[in-house]
């Protein structure tokens, strides 16, 4: 029996090192067959010679990775496994939305994005986080409209902060729909290419289709719906509790945002990142890191984004 002693494991890292309900410790005990412990900032590792000095591996890798990122994804998890003992990362087989574009079934595909999907599939609250083009808009709406198409729910409802947080409407012209319609516009234009034009002017005369600013979602109940929160990174923490509250009987909830193009004024507490910390033990409640390696608009996106991450490290 062999232990391994690994020392200075600042607090602030244990939550995202050790993952909700220490499901992180977990999966590297049962990998490796080791004990592990944490107690007075160090984590003691106990078991055969070279299963402690692999799992010990592991966790030095994913301490870094949470030092530098601030939190793991089950992609670098499973990556920093397979450094250390040398099998190959499985990427999860991409599962087909049925819904078409251009004659073509949509699917996912990065092996982050089929995290995603399933993540909708298996869970009536959903949280995804990333940057620009990972597809967090996109494939919410692609399975709102595959609910749709099978009848699981009865309605979709398309939600985001207007005008910033602030939602002030009142100053553009023309009614209620010609306000919002430009802060809409990114909802509206993948549920274009899935469904058509005239389908889902149809669809909204209906109101089975319902484009409504954040602010209007106040005192509602939404019963067998698929509804999504886009750009929740502009919601308040009383705007964001408003919000998941509307949830009601057979619906679904999906929440995108991305953490890094916060427009709220300077010391406002943010909706998105509040919830996440609130909400992460709580069963039924899903949460998706999309990172750059989920971007599929123009390979320059990429390419920019890794730029202005550079930049905000400086």
């Amino acid at each position: 029996m062999t232990e391994a002693t690994i020392s200075s494991i600042e607090p602030q890292l244990v939550l995202p090192l050790f993952g909700a309900k220490d499901q992180h410790l977990n999966r590297l005990r049962e990998r490796f067959d080791v004990e592990i412990v944490h107690r007075d900032g160090q984590i003691r590792v106990q078991g055969s010679d070279d299963n402690v000095a692999r799992a010990t591996q592991v966790i030095e890798q994913l301490t870094n990775i949470v030092r530098r990122r601030g939190s793991l994804t089950p992609d670098l998890f499973d990556e920093a496994i397979a450094s250390v003992t040398g099998e190959a990362v499985v990427a999860p087989q991409p599962s087909a939305i049925d819904v078409m574009q251009l004659g073509q079934e949509i699917r996912p595909r990065t092996s982050g994005q089929a995290r995603y999907i399933k993540a909708i599939r298996n869970n009536d609250l959903v949280f995804s986080t990333g940057p620009a083009g990972c597809g967090k808009t996109y494939l919410a709406v692609a399975m709102a409209v595959e609910a749709l198409k099978h009848q699981t729910v009865r309605k979709i409802v398309l939600v985001r902060p207007a005008v910033e947080a602030g939602e002030n409407l009142g100053f553009l012209p023309g009614d209620l729909q010609a306000k919002i319609n430009p802060y809409l516009r990114p909802l509206l234009d993948a549920a274009y290419e899935m469904i058509g034009f005239d389908q889902i002017q149809r669809l909204v005369q209906q109101d089975v289709i319902e484009i409504v600013p954040l602010a209007y979602m106040r005192g509602r109940t939404l019963n067998e719906a698929f509804i999504i929160l886009d750009e929740a990174q502009n919601t308040t923490v009383s705007q964001m509790k408003m919000f998941l509250t509307r949830m009601g009987e057979h619906s679904k909830i999906v929440v995108s945002g991305d953490p890094t193009q916060v427009d709220l004024p300077r010391h406002t507490r943010n909706g998105l990142k509040d919830a996440i910390h609130r909400l992460k033990n709580i069963d039924g409640v899903s949460f998706v890191e999309l990172t750059v390696a989920d971007i599929v608009r123009h390979r320059l996106v990429q390419d920019i984004v890794d730029a202005y991450e550079l930049d905000s490290g400086k």
